[in-house]
């Protein structure tokens, strides 16, 4: 094996077979007993926003549009 190897980025191409992610997803956790209430993630996302639009609250106009 040699010290040193002279690796030629110039010829790279980026993968076609790398998973892209087209959108930001973050995990919370929930407990057991809640998960069995849900389906599937749309189901506690609308739970969450009917939430939200029921209670009322101070939100920035710039934070309101990222949940709608």
């Amino acid at each position: 094996m040699k010290n040193e190897y002279d690796l030629d980025y110039s010829k790279a191409k980026p993968n076609r077979f790398a998973f892209t992610v087209k959108e930001k997803v973050i995990l919370y956790p929930i407990d057991e007993d809640l998960a069995k209430v849900f389906q599937n993630p749309s189901q506690v996302n609308n739970a969450l926003r009917a939430i939200i639009n029921a209670v009322p609250q101070k939100i920035s106009k710039k934070r309101l549009s990222k949940i709608s």
